[in-house]
């Protein structure tokens, strides 16, 4: 097994978030769980308490700069340095562009997008100390497709591919990787609400015709957070069926 070391992963208390802390203590991480939602971080920590591990759980507002700067540092400091951040955290506001208000596109933007550069900025420095790092990024193929009526969703996610392949090019050389995922139709609380007829015309457009569960995308993030992936950086890993190739 490769070195333990702490991953911190955002919006970590359901979901997809939830999946990769799950996916990340099977494979012999140490892992913080950092969460707006309190109640839904005591019940991560039954859920994983029951799967047999532990996991430290920190409830942060991820654009409160000063607080999330402060949980990241601190956990830097108790366990040696991050050595795996993922940022999970974000949001929808969709409505089309016409319809859309200034406070729907900065909200998502700064949750979605700056905050994901402000624990980045944070966790660095202790990567760049350590000469290691893997960084992954939860972009969407609708930062790489586009997708009608959310703009501001589509911008935050494509953003996130081009700063984490800047990244990649400034912070390779310290053995740090940066990396994107970007889920397709995944199974999750958004999805399932969707009507039935939504969900039959998305599968229409997704070759191998189902949504994806949220296992495969926490699968792909512990790929490449893995220290074996340490050639892989300032990619851009579709979990999509197909959909965006």
């Amino acid at each position: 097994m490769s070195e333990q070391r702490l991953a911190v992963v955002t919006g970590a208390a359901r979901g997809i978030g939830r999946a990769i802390v799950l996916e990340l203590l099977k494979q012999g991480r140490i892992v913080a769980g950092l969460d707006i939602n309190e109640e839904q971080l005591a019940e991560l920590e039954k859920i994983v308490k029951e799967a047999g591990f532990s996991v430290i759980t920190k409830k942060v507002d991820i654009t409160d700069t000063p607080k999330l700067t402060e949980i990241i540092d601190s956990l830097a400091s108790e366990h040696g340095g991050i050595g795996i951040l993922v940022n999970n955290a974000g949001i929808t506001r969709d409505k089309l562009m016409m319809q859309m208000n200034e406070d729907d596109f900065d909200r998502v933007i700064n949750i979605n997008l700056k905050a994901a550069f402000l624990a980045t900025t944070a966790a660095l420095r202790s990567m760049v100390r350590n000469k290691f790092g893997r960084i992954v990024n939860m972009s969407s193929v609708a930062g790489v497709m586009g997708q009608a009526g959310s703009s501001n969703y589509a911008a935050s996610k494509a953003g996130l591919i081009g700063m984490t392949k800047s990244l990649a090019r400034e912070v390779g050389k310290k053995n740090i990787t940066a990396n994107c995922i970007a889920p397709g139709f995944i199974m999750t609380e958004m999805t399932e609400v969707l009507p039935d007829a939504v969900k039959d015309a998305a599968k229409q457009i997704i070759p191998v015709r189902r949504f994806g569960q949220v296992e495969d995308v926490a699968k792909a993030v512990a790929f490449l957070s893995n220290d074996d992936s340490g050639y892989i950086t300032g990619q851009v890993l579709c979990v999509d069926g197909g959909m965006a190739m």
